[in-house]
C-alpha cells in the first residue's frame, strides 16, 4: 500500500479524538457545529492548532466569533492587546495576559496560513506586528511599574526610555512563525532617576527593565511562552551587560565591532516610537554599518559566515535543511546583505531592512538583471512558505524536512503538490537555482571540496564550531583516544576562554581563526600521542604572542615553522618555556641551521661565537649600555635555542652539547669582561704595570663550567 494511501487513517484518527473534545464544550459554545468542516479541516492540517482549540474552547470561540480564522487586521489586533494590557495589575497576570494574546492570535494565523486565506508576504508581517506589539506591550507596563517604584530617568528630551533593538528577521519585518527573537538594549545617558527620597542610578535601573523584560516574554509558565529571547549579539556576547548606554555602545562598534556585527546591524530596528533618543542611537549605528567606500571586504566575511554554518551543519549532522543548506533561505539573505554592505555607503536605497526592497533596488542600480531577481524572490517566497507550514504543523522552530508521514502529508497539501515525491522535486529544483546565483557572487574555487570531512576540516570544526566533550570525541576518534579526546577538548575550551581576556583587534582574531585550525592540524599528525602534555606548551606560546600580531603571522604564514614549533615544544618544556618568555626566538625558527650537521670543535665553536656576537653588536654603540646588554641576551637566547633545537633533531651529538653551552658562556664572559674594561679604563685609566693587550683580571670557572658540563638551565659559577 502506498504511503500517500496509509496517511489518511493516521490523521483521521486524531481529527476525530480531537473534535470529540470539541463536541463536549459545544453546549456551552453552540456555534463549533456550524464550523464543523472548517474546524475539523485545521485539526488536520496543525496538531499545534488542534491542541490549543481541544483544550481550550474559549480560544476556539473568540476565533470563530470574530473570524480570525478568515481574515485579521493586525493593527486592530495590536490595538485590542494594548486595552488588554491596561487592566493589568500585577507581572503574573502580565505574562499570562501575554501568553494568551500569543497563543490565541497565533493559531488563528496558522489556520488562515494553512488553509490559504493569506499570502506568506501578508503572514509575514503579521508574524512582526504581533511581536512587536507583544514585545512593546511588556516593555511600556514594566516600564511604567519600574518607574513608580525607584522614578524616572530624566535626559536631555525628557524621560530615558530603554530603546529595544529588534535584530535579524524581527527587524526586517519577516519574522518566522515559531521564531525566538534577537534583542539588543541600549539607553541614553548616565544618571539617575529621580526619585525624591531614594534615587537609582540608570544602569541598575535598566538593567532591571531589562531582566524583567526577557523573562516576561522567554519564561515557560502554565500558559507557554511568548518568545525564546536570544540577547547573545549585544556588545561582547554573554559576557557584556545586557543593556548599555549610547557612548559604550558607541566606543564598541568604533573600537572593536567586527565584521559579522555589521551583518546583523543592516536589519537591526529600534521598536519604540521614533524620538530624538532613537535618531541620536541611529546616527551611531549608520556610520558603523555602511562604509563610504565600495567595501568588498565584506565577501569574505559572507564567505566565513556560510562556511561556519555548513560546519554546524556538518557537526549536527543536519540534512535537508531549507534554511540553512545550500540553496537554502539564508544564502537568499546573504545575497542581498552582501550588496547591502558593499555598495549601501553609497547607495542610500540600499540602507533597507527589508529583503524584498533591497532584492528590488538592485535592479534599479542595473547591478542585478530583473529576470533573476524574479526568479529569486519567488523561490524565496517558496521557501518561506515551506517554512512556516513546517513551523504551524507543532508550533516549533524547524527548517528540517520531516521523516513521519503527517507532517509530509500537510507540507504536500499546503504546497500545492499531487504527492510528497512531486514538492521534493519542486524544492531540488530552488534550491539549486538560489545556490547557484548565491555562488556567482561569493564562492570560491575548492569551496565544496572543503566541505569532505578530512582532519583539517575536522580541526577548523574544532575551534570554530561549539560542540559537547563526546561530538569532540567522534570528530577525532581515529586520532585520539578517549581519554586523551577528553582532556585535549577542555584545554581547548580554557585556551578559547583565556583568549576573552585578551584585546587582539580585529586582524589578530582573523589570525587565530586560520592558525589555531593549523596548529591542531599539524599536532595531530605529528604528535598524536603526546597531545595532553603537547597542547598546554603550545598554549602557553600563542597566548605570549596574540598582542603580537606579526608573530601570530609569521607562525599561520610559515607552515614549517609552526610544525617546528611543535616539534621543539613537544620534546621541551624548557624551550617552551623560552619561547614563551622571549618570543623573539621565533625568528630563529624561520632560518633553522640547527638542522644542519653541528660545528664540535670547541676551537671553531669559540670562533664562531665570536664572530657571530662581533656582527651582532655592529648596530650598537659601545657606551650605549642598554642595548649591549639586550643584544647579550638575545645573542645568547638564541644560541641557546640553536644548541637545544640541534641536539633534538639530532644534528648534534649528545656528548657535545654540554661543550658548546660551556663555549657559549666563555665567550658571553669574553664580550662582558671586554665591555666593563673598556668602561673603567676610559674613566679612570688602566693600571700602569700592565703591557698592551693584559687585563691583569682573572675570570674562574667552577663546577659543570670549568668541567665543560654545563646544562640549559646551569647558572654559571
Amino acid at each position: 500500500m502506498s504511503t500517500e494511501k496509509t496517511q489518511i487513517p493516521i490523521i483521521q484518527e486524531n481529527v476525530e479524538r480531537r473534535w470529540q473534545s470539541i463536541l463536549a464544550a459545544s453546549e456551552q459554545f453552540p456555534l463549533f457545529s456550524d464550523y464543523q468542516n472548517d474546524i475539523k479541516q485545521i485539526l488536520a492540517l496543525s496538531p499545534f492548532v488542534g491542541e490549543l482549540i481541544a483544550t481550550q474552547p474559549k480560544v476556539l470561540a473568540d476565533i470563530l466569533e470574530h473570524q480570525w480564522h478568515i481574515h485579521a487586521d493586525a493593527a486592530s489586533l495590536c490595538t485590542l492587546l494594548a486595552e488588554q494590557l491596561e487592566n493589568v495589575e500585577s507581572e503574573p497576570n502580565l505574562l499570562a495576559a501575554l501568553r494568551q494574546f500569543r497563543q490565541t492570535h497565533m493559531a488563528a494565523l496558522a489556520w488562515r496560513d494553512l488553509t490559504h486565506r493569506q499570502t506568506i508576504e501578508t503572514s509575514l508581517s503579521q508574524v512582526s506586528q504581533l511581536a512587536d506589539a507583544l514585545i512593546m506591550g511588556a516593555y511600556h507596563w514594566l516600564y511604567a511599574n519600574l518607574c513608580e517604584r525607584h522614578g524616572t530617568p530624566q535626559g536631555p528630551f525628557g524621560p530615558q526610555p530603554m530603546l529595544v533593538l529588534g535584530m535579524g528577521k524581527l527587524g526586517g519585518h519577516e519574522l518566522n512563525f515559531s521564531s525566538d527573537i534577537d534583542l539588543i538594549f541600549a539607553y541614553p545617558l548616565k544618571g539617575e532617576t529621580d526619585h525624591p527620597r531614594k534615587p537609582l542610578e540608570n544602569q541598575p535601573f535598566f538593567t532591571k527593565l531589562a531582566q524583567k523584560l526577557i523573562a516576561a516574554l522567554n519564561k515557560i509558565t502554565v500558559h507557554g511562552q511568548v518568545f525564546r529571547v536570544d540577547m547573545r549579539l549585544r556588545p561582547f556576547g554573554e559576557s557584556g551587560p545586557l543593556v548599555a548606554h549610547f557612548g559604550a555602545l558607541e566606543d564598541y562598534y568604533q573600537d572593536q565591532g567586527r565584521q559579522w556585527e555589521r551583518y546583523a546591524m543592516i536589519k537591526a530596528r529600534i521598536l519604540n516610537p521614533t524620538c530624538r533618543y532613537t535618531e541620536q542611537l541611529e546616527s551611531i549605528l549608520q556610520p558603523f554599518i555602511y562604509r563610504r567606500y565600495l567595501d568588498f571586504t565584506t565577501l569574505d566575511a559572507i564567505r566565513d559566515m556560510k562556511q561556519l554554518i555548513n560546519k554546524e551543519l556538518r557537526r549536527r549532522q543536519l540534512h535537508n535543511n531549507i534554511k540553512l543548506g545550500p540553496g537554502g533561505i539564508r544564502e537568499v539573505e546573504f545575497f542581498a546583505q552582501s550588496f547591502q554592505l558593499i555598495h549601501g555607503g553609497r547607495e542610500a536605497r540600499l540602507q533597507s531592512r527589508q529583503l524584498i526592497h533591497v532584492l528590488h533596488q538592485l535592479v534599479e542600480l542595473q547591478l542585478i538583471e530583473q529576470d533573476d531577481i524574479d526568479t529569486l524572490i519567488a523561490d524565496y517566497y517558496f521557501l518561506r512558505k515551506a517554512e512556516h507550514t513546517l513551523q504551524q504543523f507543532n508550533d516549533q522552530q524547524t527548517q528540517l524536512l520531516p521523516d513521519e508521514p503527517w507532517p509530509q502529508h500537510v507540507l504536500t497539501q499546503v504546497m500545492g503538490f499531487e504527492d510528497y515525491a512531486s514538492f521534493l522535486a519542486e524544492l531540488e529544483q530552488v534550491m539549486g537555482r538560489i545556490h547557484a546565483q548565491f555562488n556567482q557572487l561569493v564562492a570560491e574555487p575548492g569551496d565544496e571540496a572543503q566541505q569532505h570531512d578530512s582532519l583539517f576540516t575536522r580541526c577548523k570544526d574544532a575551534w570554530v564550531v561549539t560542540m559537547t566533550d563526546v561530538e569532540f570525541s567522534q570528530l577525532f576518534e581515529t586520532e585520539l583516544a578517549p581519554d586523551n579526546a577528553r582532556i585535549l577538548f577542555d584545554q581547548l575550551s580554557d585556551f578559547r576562554q583565556s583568549l576573552s581576556r585578551h584585546r587582539i583587534g580585529q586582524k589578530g582574531e582573523d589570525t587565530l581563526a586560520k592558525l589555531i585550525p593549523e596548529l591542531l592540524y599539524f599536532m595531530l599528525q605529528q604528535c598524536p600521542g603526546d597531545t595532553v602534555i603537547l597542547f598546554p606548551r603550545l598554549c602557553s606560546v600563542i597566548s605570549a604572542i596574540t598582542g603580537r600580531t606579526t608573530y601570530l603571522d609569521l607562525l599561520h604564514e610559515n607552515p614549517s615553522v609552526l610544525k617546528q614549533l611543535i616539534k621543539l615544544c613537544a620534546r621541551s618544556e624548557w624551550i617552551t618555556e623560552q619561547i614563551r618568555s622571549f618570543p623573539l626566538l621565533l625568528d630563529e625558527l624561520l632560518t633553522p641551521l640547527y638542522l644542519q650537521q653541528q660545528q664540535t670543535d670547541i676551537t671553531l665553536c669559540f670562533a664562531e661565537y665570536n664572530d657571530e656576537l662581533r656582527q651582532a653588536l655592529l648596530r650598537v654603540e659601545h657606551d650605549d649600555i642598554e642595548q649591549l646588554m639586550e643584544q647579550w641576551r638575545q645573542f645568547k637566547l638564541s644560541q641557546q635555542l640553536r644548541i637545544a633545537a640541534s641536539d633534538i633533531s639530532g644534528s648534534l651529538p649528545v656528548a657535545k652539547v654540554s661543550d658548546k653551552l660551556t663555549a657559549l658562556a666563555e665567550v658571553m664572559l669574553h664580550a662582558v669582561l671586554n665591555s666593563a674594561w673598556g668602561q673603567v679604563t676610559e674613566k679612570f685609566g688602566a693600571p700602569g704595570h700592565l703591557q698592551e693587550g693584559e687585563f691583569g683580571f682573572l675570570i674562574i670557572g667552577y663546577g659543570k663550567l670549568g668541567g665543560y658540563e654545563l646544562g640549559y638551565g646551569s647558572i654559571w659559577i
